[in-house]
């Protein structure tokens, strides 16, 4: 994620709230590299502008893969505030034993450290929702995806316990909620991206000029819109051609798969789906690759290798001769 990006995103931040500015950088650069992650063999593949792009006001745009990068950024800095707060990071929060003490279940109660997702969430919504200054309808649909970001935290967390009783009988529990692993929220999310809902919006309505019907017609589309669902606004474009007015790089160029271990159904698609459906053909290129090799152990205590030198076959989209 490009630097100029993330200073953007925190311009609009509360100046009180300046202490929890990195938490709130870090945050929205890991829920970028996780887009990255779960687009790496896609035709777009969550490319630098894609932050800037979903909040610039004269370059909004609507899609379903913005609304994947809305709750992927927005989740990414509840995460990090979150994560934070529990190691003690801030004097303001720590972790949340507001339930410790209560019976949880049959053999278990609450206790321990419980992660403080109340306090992510809050301090979370104040940065990433300030972004938001429209008042359209492309303003409540951003503003909604934060949110389903969020709840994909909470959604996601875990139960943790530890056992006590007499020589470990574990008759009773100690239980604690703490955060998954962040890929799991990626891939929650990724599910949720596959699943999202286009909001068809009365045209005749929209283009009335009346601010009250306006309104209504939106809030018409939103009724029906479950509070976990991504939603969305326009058809994609085609991200098999390249259009530097809207950040997309189109796919010639771009790395795929043909081989390899533990390839899943999908990755092996990968240059069926970003050449040849897109009008290029696959290329393969060999490159030298150095790494590692013949590593034996000295008493005492170091490790020494040998650099080999490996030629190793990628694939790439290239134009037709």
């Amino acid at each position: 994620l490009c630097f100029r990006s993330v200073n953007n995103f925190l311009m609009t931040g509360p100046k009180a709230y300046l202490t929890y500015s990195s938490s709130v950088a870090a945050g929205a650069h890991s829920g970028m590299e996780e887009c990255k992650f779960q687009f790496g063999w896609e035709r777009w593949n969550c490319p630098e502008s894609a932050l800037q792009l979903s909040t610039h006001n004269r370059l909004r745009s609507a899609t379903r893969e913005t609304s994947f990068v809305h709750a992927i950024s927005s989740a990414g800095v509840m995460y990090t505030l979150t994560r934070n707060c529990s190691m003690g990071d801030f004097e303001s929060c720590g972790c949340d034993d507001s339930r410790n003490g209560r019976v949880g279940g049959r053999g278990w109660v609450w206790g321990g450290c419980s992660d403080n997702v109340e306090f992510g969430e809050r301090i979370s919504k104040l940065f990433v929702d300030a972004l938001e200054t429209g008042h359209d309808t492309r303003a409540l649909i951003n503003l909604h995806n934060n949110e389903v970001g969020r709840l994909a935290v909470k959604a996601t967390m875990k139960r943790a316990c530890k056992c006590h009783g007499v020589s470990g009988s574990c008759s009773i529990q100690t239980c604690w909620l703490q955060l998954a692993e962040f890929r799991e929220i990626g891939n929650y999310l990724k599910i949720k991206y596959d699943q999202a809902h286009k909001l068809e919006m009365d045209k005749r309505r929209m283009r009335a000029g009346n601010s009250a019907d306006s309104r209504g017609a939106t809030a018409e589309a939103f009724h029906h819109v479950h509070a976990t669902e991504l939603v969305f606004l326009e058809d994609s474009p085609d991200y098999c051609t390249r259009n530097a007015s809207l950040g997309h790089h189109g796919t010639e160029g771009r790395e795929c798969l043909q081989t390899g271990k533990n390839l899943s159904q999908w990755e092996k698609r990968s240059c069926r789906r970003l050449c040849t459906e897109c009008g290029l053909r696959v290329e393969e290129r060999r490159t030298e690759v150095v790494a590692s090799c013949n590593c034996k152990f000295h008493w005492c205590c170091t490790v020494r290798c040998e650099q080999c030198r490996q030629l190793v076959a990628k694939h790439f989209c290239a134009r037709r001769d």
